[in-house]
């Protein structure tokens, strides 16, 4: 409708048969590629071949206002998820605050609707020096936050991009979904948690669901509390995605 002499899309559009010209979005096996360079395939008839990773720009004004919040050394937690499939259980989560270095922060952050799940982890943990924030801070101001972070602990979700677009340390916890999709983790410093044995139904989804579709849900609730504060001391040598 434009009137553009050329017009490019995925071949998975439902409007591809008006695109002059298709690409291939083909997501897991047998190809495994990240989404960016499957975005990058886009335009790199006309550009190169050189991929740049995304980026956020947080104001001075978003950096100073999380200025006292960093002065400790300190993690942070985004525990929700969209999904119910793709969000490590709250227990769990507590576990991970409870085990933590006592010389440690805690922020836990998300939007407003994630407050009530970072209530729960607080008044379910033992840590008295954990801050819930959820709700709190502007998107930006959460990613500045997590710019200066010894490591931020998410889902496959939202936060784990934001760490990606600030090149922030992160630990990816993968219940239903698995790396190979394409959408992984893009931070210097990036770890990946999932369960160690393969599960007959995992992969369940791209996306996840509202409930385990085994009702077991095993994908998380098999991951071992251990897997996500080794992370800390773990040498810089990220896991391949």
């Amino acid at each position: 409708l434009s009137g553009a002499d050329e017009t490019i899309g995925f071949d998975k559009n439902p409007l591809s048969f008006l695109f002059s010209k298709k690409i291939n979005h083909q997501v897991g096996s047998p190809v495994v590629a990240h989404e960016i360079d499957r975005n990058m395939e886009l335009v790199k008839n006309f550009t190169n071949d050189t991929v740049f990773k995304p980026r956020l720009y947080p104001s001075p004004a978003d950096y100073n206002s999380v200025n006292d919040l960093s002065l400790k050394n300190f993690i942070t937690i985004s525990p929700a998820s969209v999904w119910f499939t793709k969000q490590f259980p709250e227990q769990q989560w507590i576990s991970l605050v409870n085990t933590l270095p006592s010389d440690l922060q805690i922020y836990l952050l998300g939007g407003a609707g994630d407050a009530a799940l970072c209530e729960a982890i607080c008044n379910g943990s033992s840590r008295p020096d954990i801050k819930m924030l959820a709700g709190k801070m502007s998107f930006l101001q959460s990613a500045a936050l997590m710019s200066y972070a010894k490591m931020n602990y998410v889902n496959d979700s939202a936060p784990m991009h934001f760490c990606s677009a600030m090149n922030a340390p992160v630990t990816a916890v993968y219940c239903s979904t698995i790396p190979g999709f394409g959408f992984g983790p893009l931070s210097d410093i990036r770890f990946i948690v999932q369960k160690k044995e393969p599960l007959y139904c995992r992969p369940c989804g791209l996306h996840g669901h509202a409930a385990c579709p085994q009702s077991h849900f095993k994908c998380a609730k098999d991951i071992l509390t251990t897997q996500l504060t080794d992370t800390l001391s773990r040498p810089v040598h990220p896991e391949k995605i």
